[in-house]
């Protein structure tokens, strides 16, 4: 098994020391959403619990696969802002681009399912799809960059972080849905 050496990690993450006011601007805000979404979907899941609110197993998996995603995103994120900045500005930028809307948007479109179901939850569907496929496209960037032996191994697992953290939240939040969100309800009587 490969691993990581930790001085491999901690050059990568000291990456962080040259970021300008711009890379600290965008940082902050990519890294922020996604803490947001953690925070506001265990927030949702323990003020339910508090009120003794009985949610399925997948419904944690929203904020599980949330923190997976948010902390695999904060280390992928150095890099982009730093070593790999310029190779990311062209076809690989656009392709973050499109997966961020779809991923952000397939969240909206599942929250905003719960009240619409009929109207939303294809829209979503599509979303989440789109989300992963561009995910996978991105990895072939980086793939190419790690087999040209322009990218390191932090990145590459970082990745791996991204890909799991997505899919568990993505899955475990579709398979909330499909089982009618159980505890919602409960949850928005308390309010």
């Amino acid at each position: 098994m490969v691993s990581l050496r930790n001085s491999e990690f901690a050059v990568y993450v000291g990456r962080i020391r040259e970021f300008d006011r711009t890379d600290w601007f965008i940082y902050t805000s990519w890294v922020g959403l996604m803490l947001g979404l953690v925070f506001s979907t265990a927030g949702f899941l323990a003020f339910g619990n508090a009120h003794d609110v009985q949610f399925p197993p997948s419904a944690w998996l929203v904020p599980f696969g949330a923190t997976v995603f948010s902390v695999s995103i904060a280390i992928d994120t150095i890099g982009h802002r730093t070593v790999y900045k310029d190779q990311i500005r062209g076809a690989e930028g656009l392709v973050h681009a499109i997966t961020i809307f779809c991923g952000v948007g397939s969240c909206v479109l599942l929250c905003a399912a719960y009240t619409n179901r009929d109207l939303f939850w294809i829209p979503a569907m599509v979303l989440t799809a789109l989300s992963m496929i561009y995910s996978l496209v991105d990895e072939g960037f980086h793939w190419h960059r790690y087999v040209i032996k322009s990218a390191d191994r932090v990145e590459m697992w970082s990745h791996v972080g991204i890909l799991t953290g997505h899919g568990v939240m993505m899955l475990g939040w579709w398979q909330w849905f499909f089982d009618g969100y159980q505890g919602v309800a409960a949850v928005m009587q308390n309010l």
